[in-house]
């Protein structure tokens, strides 16, 4: 079953640390990334960039209405993602609980809803 394991931390931490922090910090997630594929679960995985560079979309009255930076404002922001397929939910909480994010922020783990679908042909 495939998993989002979403890592929400506050983006700015990031520009506090110092240069060895942050060295620890990308070593970190290389190794957890390199685990992850080792494993055989690892579908997908990216950073995102800082909420300045988000843009909301949302419909009212039928009509787009588009917004600058995220739709909620909190502590912590969507950072990063791991996308993983595992047997069950306990693994995904057991791959979630190994990730450098959980330390600094929060991971939400969430099954994907796999549908079938007729891709748009090109």
């Amino acid at each position: 079953m495939q998993y989002l394991l979403m890592i929400y931390s506050e983006e700015n931490g990031w520009n506090r640390m110092t240069d060895s922090e942050r060295q620890q910090g990308v070593a970190a997630y290389q190794a957890y990334t390199e685990s992850l594929k080792k494993a055989g679960v690892l579908l997908g995985a990216n950073r995102l960039q800082n909420t300045n560079a988000a843009t909301t979309v949302r419909l009212l009255d039928g009509k787009p209405q588009v917004l600058d930076g995220p739709y909620s404002d909190s502590k912590e922001q969507l950072a990063g993602y791991y996308l993983i397929d595992v047997p069950n939910l306990d693994a995904a909480i057991a791959w979630a609980s190994r990730c450098p994010g959980a330390a600094h922020g929060h991971l939400e783990v969430r099954p994907v809803w796999t549908a079938p679908y007729d891709a748009p042909s090109a």
